[in-house]
């Protein structure tokens, strides 16, 4: 027989918020409907897993110490392979051009194991009277890169001849007859250096050019060159040393 003091709370006629389809002696409530699982979400709810902290992300960034240790070894050790690189292709390909050099005070001449050389081209008063030389070399001029345009002699001969300087520029030339070429130097103030201004020499042999080098000095007739190779944008490798009829290779 059904209890007539059924409470009014478990009769779905009387409360809308109960599920019709609940039993009211279960003891179940809507409450605990909502706590129910809906099994087609089980499969594909699954459990969290907690990261590990010892994994290294793929973005992760490199230790401090690695980058900025290496970094700068390779650009240095780009640098020294670089540079007697490109000295040993302007070697092999560069055009023999001789320049003239001119007296060196003995006592900046000789330097432990190298020689202080100048050549008649290192001198800015010489320049500034070939043509486009007063532009560069006017007064209070700032130290630039110049390009001067030296011309092979006509006959070639033993000791060979220092070539002629024809004219400078600031730019390099585009084209140039066959029997020119522009050596680059960078304008000092008072001297125009081309990297072709130290020669380092044998110890045994140090003391006899030197005293070969200063007799050639005080006679003008007498060869004292320089045998250069420069490539086709002016950058220029010593070969070697004339002093009289004596050849010394660099």
């Amino acid at each position: 027989m059904q209890d007539s003091h059924l409470d009014p709370r478990l009769d779905p006629n009387l409360n809308p918020d109960l599920d019709p389809d609940l039993d009211p002696d279960s003891g179940a409530t809507s409450t605990d409907s909502a706590d129910l699982i809906n099994p087609s979400q089980a499969k594909t709810q699954l459990p969290a897993i907690a990261p590990d902290i010892h994994a290294k992300s793929a973005d992760q960034p490199l230790p401090m110490g690695s980058w900025r240790f290496w970094l700068p070894m390779l650009m240095q050790a780009a640098l020294i392979i670089a540079v007697p690189t490109q000295s040993a292709i302007t070697y092999a390909t560069g055009t023999t051009v001789t320049l003239k050099t001119v007296p060196v005070d003995p006592y900046d001449f000789l330097r432990g194991y190298s020689q202080t050389l100048r050549y008649e081209i290192s001198n800015p008063e010489v320049l500034a009277n070939l043509p486009g030389g007063p532009e560069i070399f006017q007064e209070g001029y700032q130290p630039t890169s110049v390009y001067v345009i030296l011309e092979a002699p006509a006959l070639s001969s033993e000791p060979p001849v220092a070539w002629q300087p024809k004219r400078v520029s600031r730019d390099r030339p585009a084209s140039l007859p066959a029997n020119q070429i522009a050596l680059r130097g960078y304008s000092e103030g008072w001297q125009v250096v081309y990297g072709l201004e130290t020669y380092y020499m044998p110890e045994d042999q140090r003391q006899s050019i030197n005293q070969q080098i200063s007799q050639v000095q005080r006679s003008s007739d007498t060869a004292f060159v320089v045998e250069i190779k420069v490539d086709d944008r002016g950058k220029s490798v010593p070969v070697s040393l004339w002093v009289s009829d004596r050849q010394y290779r660099f």
